[in-house]
């Protein structure tokens, strides 16, 4: 069996998980809804207060679904009730970010600003100007949002300027400069 797919989900109070006849899996919470349609070979319960996904056989691509589906139902759970957030910095002489309404606007040394706008279930947090929270209930969202930001000016690898995660190492070159 999975170590990770055999685990059962806890439901926490305030939390409601159903699966309809087509498996696909609703969890609705304080923050918001989610939604996740999964593979009809696993099969989800919910048995009182706990969530369990199992397969029908050992089969490779079940295994692999089995701990698959099991993450994501779990993540569902975690982020209708506490949310996830990921955190970016931004490093370089001049570049900040900043909030205009909802939007995110960074000047990153381009000659003009980027607007960036929040997708549905998503907000921007700019505590400093060199700093970027993007906050939101579903985990690959934030995740592809917090990616987004990141695009926009990736960090160089001369002077390490651009926008990266907190905590993120960027490795600077040394330049033709330094082979002399």
């Amino acid at each position: 069996m999975s170590r990770i797919g055999k685990m059962a989900i806890k439901i926490p109070a305030g939390v409601a998980v159903s699966v309809d006849a087509a498996n696909v899996v609703k969890v609705k919470g304080p923050k918001g809804e989610l939604v996740q349609k999964v593979d009809p070979a696993i099969s989800v319960a919910v048995e009182g207060d706990a969530v369990k996904v199992s397969r029908p056989d050992d089969e490779k691509k079940n295994k692999a679904m089995h701990g698959l589906y099991r993450s994501l139902i779990a993540n569902m759970v975690t982020g209708v009730t506490a949310g996830y957030s990921k955190e970016l910095e931004i490093v370089g002489t001049g570049y900040r970010a900043a909030l205009q309404g909802k939007a995110l606007v960074l000047n990153v040394g381009y000659s003009h600003s980027v607007e960036i706008p929040p997708p549905a279930g998503i907000t921007f947090e700019s505590p400093a100007p060199n700093r970027v929270i993007v906050k939101g209930f579903d985990k690959q969202l934030v995740g592809e949002t917090a990616a987004d930001v990141r695009r926009v000016r990736q960090p160089e690898p001369y002077m390490g300027k651009g926008v990266r995660y907190l905590g993120e190492v960027v490795k600077i070159k040394e330049g033709k400069a330094a082979g002399k």
